[in-house]
């Protein structure tokens, strides 16, 4: 073989190499995903202890995922959250403390640098039945669907930075569902008595960030902001999750998550018999198992 020829075939076997290996790269950079999941786990077991107490035992599941998607102009990041936690005790029984489900999807197209044309979908619900226990007997309150959360908006997506995103739909479409015939008689979370949907037509203002700030200390957070068109647009809903992460080790983390909620849809039961709308707040601190992939 002439050492052209040779060339010619070493060529071909580099670029049989080369190319394989540059579309799996494409592939794998197309792509991002990633996420955690976790189990919390408490008891305390009393005998003859002068001090009081109450034998108690609970846990908390939790999985987190994202599937981020960019190529040329095309953007989709997706997210999925999960949480239940329940606790147990000798004298009340089995109590709920967490119960989350929570999905996004938001499509872009870019328009300039950092700057897109999308359309956002989010729906928010829960597993189980919940109940206000400070009623005797205790109050039934909510299910899964009850309430249930589904919007879809158009507007603009901002990504300065890769750790930070903005999204401002001036055009989004808000459904409130109860499936529960008890609780839609009753005209929970602003659904008028008897019936199973609260449509809204308004403004949502959404701002996701995550942000490692020191070794292993990450900081996840998400302020959403919606105004309905329709009816008081000036009683704007308020959502604002943060979970900070501390990693012990590889396999043990530290979590302190907090959640805080104003919906002007959703009316609170004060002690003196008074419905209204009112600001709702839930802290947790958990150390476990978690795994991240």
């Amino acid at each position: 073989m002439s050492n052209k020829g040779k060339f010619i075939l070493l060529l071909v076997i580099v670029a049989g190499i080369i190319l394989p290996v540059k579309a799996q790269f494409v592939r794998d950079t197309t792509w991002k995903r990633g996420g955690n999941m976790g189990i919390n786990l408490n008891q305390v077991s009393l005998s003859n202890w002068a001090a009081g107490g109450d034998n108690t035992v609970g846990f908390n599941l939790q999985f987190n995922y994202f599937a981020n998607y960019k190529k040329l102009r095309h953007l989709w990041n997706s997210r999925l959250e999960l949480d239940y936690g329940l606790n147990k005790t000798k004298s009340d029984g089995s109590k709920k403390t967490n119960d989350k489900i929570y999905l996004s999807s938001l499509y872009g197209y870019e328009l300039r640098k950092n700057l897109y044309l999308s359309g956002l979908m989010t729906f928010q619900s829960q597993f189980a039945k919940g109940y206000d226990y400070s009623t005797d007997p205790r109050t039934y309150i909510s299910r899964f669907m009850s309430p249930g959360y589904l919007s879809f908006g158009a507007g603009l997506t901002w990504t300065p930075k890769a750790w930070f995103t903005a999204t401002f739909a001036p055009a989004t479409w808000r459904g409130t569902f109860v499936s529960s015939k008890i609780l839609s008689d009753e005209g929970q979370f602003g659904v008028t008595p008897g019936k199973h949907l609260l449509s809204e037509f308004g403004a949502n203002l959404r701002m996701e960030a995550k942000y490692e700030f020191l070794k292993n200390m990450t900081v996840f957070s998400r302020l959403t902001f919606y105004s309905n068109y329709l009816k008081d647009p000036q009683n704007i809903d308020v959502t604002w999750d943060v979970q900070l992460n501390m990693a012990i080790n590889e396999w043990f983390t530290t979590t302190i998550t907090t959640n805080m909620i104003y919906d002007n849809d959703t009316k609170i039961l004060q002690k003196d018999g008074t419905k209204g709308a009112r600001l709702q707040f839930k802290e947790a601190l958990s150390v476990g198992f978690q795994m991240t992939f």
